[in-house]
């Protein structure tokens, strides 16, 4: 009986964001009780790998963010491949609605965060609410259930790997720290290598991550964020081997469920504490925190459809078959749930715990009343289809 309960617990597709959630409140719990210390001396309890004196040697909670994160990189790396190949990212007209409301989506919040913060330290945060949560996102459309047509799931899930995409350039670019030219030539090496098993379209996988892992623990020491490996080693990955099956697809169905059920809510404990003593209203109408949830409220609700409307309306795109305005409205709230993407932004962009403190304060804030504005929004949608069908719609989700 239990066991039957679990298992169609976790083939539920809420599932993932029921257990984001479920870790964000044990962070809260721990950062705001009598385990406050504790919580906090083992996120920061340094764990070390080295050979002959020369390795990394980290806090726990480092490790957390460069290291399971860049195997959740590694995920959303193969993601993109697959879906750029064979997907929904394929063809051009497919993607073109859901690449300019994704666009939309981060320019307009990065542009409010800025604006609220120009002049002071803090602006250095402008893309902390450009980024978009997929497992949230997804997990509370599921919720609605056959009240949202199936095409707007393809078109949240389209819009929300390129949000990524658009976050992992933005990455690359902005939150490389000082940079060492020689570990980065290093990298290279293995980089060939993954390469050239590509290219030989190899049936095993161990030798590239292999080599993935070596890649990583260079462009670490290079100073360039170490998740950028993740995606790389996995763009290295064989659509097909030699024999016509598919590593790619293969190591994507069995990593799923571990960064999905484990990596993904492990960070959201390590990174979602917000402590919650000395907070007051002033202090949350900061510019830091006003100007994340600002952003992931309204300039994703603005982006997300402003530009969509836009592009409908001019001929460039068409809504997809069976999906309505409404339907577009609600997708651009639940754009808005930022959370694991925005936190690891706001890692990258602040040391300090108390401006780390007001970046937690704004990702759950803004997560928050996205969440619960787009839930609400697709409920109050009729599901009916509407009266004439629109030719070249997006594709049938899988």
């Amino acid at each position: 009986m239990l066991l039957r309960a679990i298992d169609r617990f976790f083939s539920h597709e809420a599932s993932g964001g029921i257990l984001l959630m479920l870790a964000t409140v044990a962070a809260l719990l721990a950062a705001n009780s009598g385990f406050q210390q504790g919580y906090e001396a083992f996120l920061s309890a340094k764990l070390s790998v080295t050979v002959n004196g020369e390795g990394l040697n980290k806090p726990l909670i480092l490790w957390i963010n460069d290291g399971l994160m860049a195997i959740f990189f590694f995920l959303i790396g193969l993601e993109l491949k697959r879906e750029m190949l064979e997907g929904k990212l394929k063809n051009p007209r497919d993607i073109v609605l859901p690449g300019v409301a994704a666009l939309g989506g981060m320019a307009l919040p990065a542009v409010i965060f800025a604006a609220l913060n120009w002049g002071e330290a803090t602006v250095a945060g402008w893309a902390i609410p450009a980024a978009t949560d997929i497992a949230f996102a997804l997990g509370i459309l599921a919720l609605v259930g056959r009240r949202a047509p199936v095409a707007l799931k393809v078109f949240l899930l389209t819009l929300a790997i390129l949000d990524d995409l658009g976050a992992i350039i933005i990455i690359a670019l902005f939150y490389t720290a000082e940079l060492k030219i020689d570990y980065l030539l290093f990298a290279l090496v293995p980089l060939a290598g993954l390469i050239w098993l590509n290219m030989k379209g190899a049936h095993r996988v161990a030798p590239a991550l292999l080599l993935g892992a070596l890649m990583w623990v260079l462009v670490l020491k290079s100073g360039v964020h170490a998740t950028l490996a993740g995606v790389v080693t996995a763009l290295c990955i064989p659509l097909t081997d030699k024999w016509g099956k598919s590593p790619l697809h293969a190591l994507e169905h069995g990593l799923a469920p571990y960064v999905l059920y484990l990596i993904v809510p492990v960070f959201a404990f390590a990174n979602a504490g917000v402590v919650f003593e000395g907070i007051t209203a002033q202090m949350m109408l900061a510019p830091l925190p006003l100007g994340v949830a600002l952003g992931l409220v309204i300039g994703k609700q603005a982006g997300v459809f402003g530009l969509s409307f836009l592009a409908v309306k001019t001929g460039l795109a068409r809504l997809p078959h069976g999906v309505r305005w409404i339907h577009v409205y609600g997708v651009a709230c639940l754009a808005g749930v930022g959370f694991t993407m925005s936190l690891f932004i706001g890692a990258l962009s602040f040391a300090d715990p108390i401006l780390m403190n007001q970046v937690r304060i704004g990702v759950l804030t803004g997560s928050a009343i996205s969440a619960i504005l787009g839930f609400t929004v697709l409920m109050l949608a009729r599901g009916e289809e509407p009266k004439v069908a629109v030719k070249d719609s997006a594709p049938d989700f899988p």
